[in-house]
C-alpha cells in the first residue's frame, strides 16, 4: 500500500523507536508490529492533510460550489469561493460540510441536499443568515425529502428542526457566534486579534472562542483545522485536544502507558505528544487523526476513511 509512502513509514517507524529507547517510554509500540501499524496510520494521515493541499492548489471548476451539479463537493466549493473573494461562503460551506460529514455510502449528498434548497433556492450565507427562522420552516417542511447521511464524526446528530441540537438549532447558534455584522472577515479578524500572533495560539483562541450547539470537541477542532488547511482563517492546531476526546485520548493512553484505559491525564499526554513531535514533526493533527485510528487496531494497519 502507497509504495511512495514507505520511505515515510519507515522514518517514523525508526522515530517512534528512538524516542522510546532515549527520551520516554512507548510501551504501546514495544513490539515491531505495533510500532510499524502506527507509523502506516500517521502515513494515512498525512496523505489526508496533502489531499487538501493538491486541491487547494489545482485549478477549480464552478460547479464544484454549484449544489445543483453532480460535481459539486463543499471543500473544493470553499476553495472556490475564497479565490472569488467570498469569504462568508466559503467559511459557510466548511461549517456545512463539518456539520454533516461524508457520508461513508451517500458522500456528500446530505450537504448537497440541504444547501441547495431541494431546487426551490440555495442557503447560500447571505440567505440563512439573514432568517434563520426561514430556514427552520424550510427544513421542517422538507426534512423528509433530504437524502443522504450524517459521516461517522457526526452520526448522532439529527436533522429534526424540532429537537433539541437538530440542524435549525446549530445553524442558529453558527449565525449568532459569527455575529450580528454576519462577516466572518471582521468575526475572524477580531479573533485573530485578541489571538495574538501565533498560529498555534490563535486557533486556540478560536476554539476556546467558538460555541456552537453540538460542535464539541470534535466538531471544533475539525472544522478550525480544516479552515486553517485552506487558508481560510491563519490557524493551526498545536495540541491535540486530548482533554474531552475519547479515541484520541485511548491512543495516546495507549501509546505512552500501554493501557487504552489508564489514567494519564490529557494534560500530562498533551505535553508528552509535543515532545513526541519533536521528534517526528508530523504535527498535531496528524497526532490527534493517527491515534484516534491505531487504537482501534493496534497492531494490524486498518485504513479509516471517515
Amino acid at each position: 500500500m502507497w509504495p511512495t509512502r514507505m520511505e515515510k513509514a519507515r522514518q517514523i517507524a525508526a522515530g517512534l523507536k528512538d524516542f522510546a529507547d532515549n527520551h520516554r517510554s512507548l510501551p504501546g509500540v514495544a513490539t515491531d508490529a505495533a510500532r510499524e501499524t502506527l507509523a502506516m496510520q500517521m502515513v494515512a494521515s498525512l496523505r489526508r492533510l496533502d489531499y487538501t493541499n493538491i486541491i487547494r492548489r489545482r485549478p477549480n471548476h464552478p460547479d464544484r460550489a454549484n449544489p445543483q451539479s453532480t460535481l459539486f463537493d463543499p471543500e473544493r466549493g470553499a476553495i472556490w469561493y475564497a479565490r472569488a473573494g467570498s469569504l462568508d461562503e466559503a467559511a459557510w460551506l466548511i461549517f456545512l460540510a463539518t456539520h454533516f460529514g461524508k457520508h461513508p455510502l451517500t458522500g456528500w449528498q446530505r450537504v448537497k441536499d440541504v444547501y441547495s434548497g431541494l431546487g426551490e433556492g440555495i442557503w447560500t450565507w447571505e440567505r440563512v443568515s439573514r432568517n434563520p427562522p426561514a430556514f427552520r420552516a424550510w427544513l421542517r417542511a422538507k426534512q423528509e425529502l433530504i437524502g443522504g447521511g450524517f459521516g461517522n464524526h457526526r452520526k448522532y446528530e439529527s436533522l429534526n428542526p424540532d429537537s433539541a441540537g437538530g440542524t435549525a438549532e446549530v445553524i442558529e447558534s453558527y449565525v449568532a457566534w459569527i455575529g450580528p455584522g454576519r462577516s466572518h472577515a471582521k468575526r475572524f479578524a477580531e479573533l485573530v486579534r485578541d489571538g495574538g500572533n501565533d498560529p498555534h495560539r490563535i486557533f486556540d483562541h478560536f476554539y476556546n472562542d467558538m460555541r456552537v450547539t453540538r460542535f464539541g470537541r470534535l466538531g471544533k477542532f475539525d472544522f478550525l483545522a480544516l479552515l486553517g488547511r485552506l487558508d481560510l482563517a491563519p490557524i493551526s492546531p498545536g495540541s491535540a485536544y486530548l482533554d474531552g476526546a475519547t479515541g484520541p485520548l485511548r491512543g495516546a493512553r495507549l501509546l505512552f502507558a500501554g493501557d487504552p484505559s489508564s489514567r494519564l491525564k490529557a494534560e500530562t499526554l498533551e505535553d508528552w505528544l509535543r515532545e513526541l513531535d519533536v521528534q517526528l514533526g508530523v504535527g498535531m493533527q496528524v497526532m490527534e487523526d493517527s491515534l484516534c485510528n491505531w487504537q482501534k487496531s493496534p497492531a494490524r494497519f486498518v485504513h479509516f476513511r471517515g
